[in-house]
């Protein structure tokens, strides 16, 4: 019986030991200097492409639709957007795609991509949308260009030839 006392008194001892091992490891002694956040640096030709509102004159539909915008806009959608919305009008994270062309002007659209911050803060419909998916849709980092790629490729989604 003695000998097991003093087995569970040696593992008491050195649990208490490595747990103040632990806490004292895990705090540090340097101070921070600096508070303030770290911020990444963009490309310029990147920070140009984002922030830059859509205005309707920035948009010009053309039938036929444009094939090489076509293929490079489903590019993007299957690898920045798919995993949010469906191409149906059935919602999955976000809102399905179907009839997006036929209910949104083009400048809305595009601007919903590129411009997400300022659509949910200025737009009534974008609020709307927030309120019914409950989550933010995230800054993906497309330009201007590509979502007039990703335009397209709904416009053709949308029976558009």
């Amino acid at each position: 019986m003695k000998r097991i006392n003093l087995l569970l008194s040696s593992t008491i001892v050195i649990a208490f030991f490595s747990s103040a091992l632990v806490i004292s490891s895990c705090g540090g002694s340097e101070e921070k200097k600096d508070n303030s956040p770290v911020i990444e640096a963009q490309p310029k030709e990147q920070a140009e492409a984002h922030g830059t509102e859509v205005k309707p004159e920035d948009v010009t539909l053309t039938t036929p639709l444009n094939a090489d915008w076509v293929t490079a806009g489903k590019g993007i959608y299957e690898l920045k957007c798919q995993s949010c919305h469906k191409l149906t009008d059935e919602r999955l994270v976000g809102p399905g795609w179907k009839g997006v062309t036929q209910k949104r002007e083009p400048h809305w659209v595009m601007n919903m991509i590129t411009n997400v911050e300022m659509m949910l803060e200025t737009d009534p419909e974008a609020q709307k949308l927030l309120e019914q998916c409950l989550v933010r849709m995230p800054n993906q980092n497309i330009s201007k260009d590509e979502s007039r790629q990703l335009l397209e490729f709904m416009r053709s989604n949308d029976g558009v030839k």
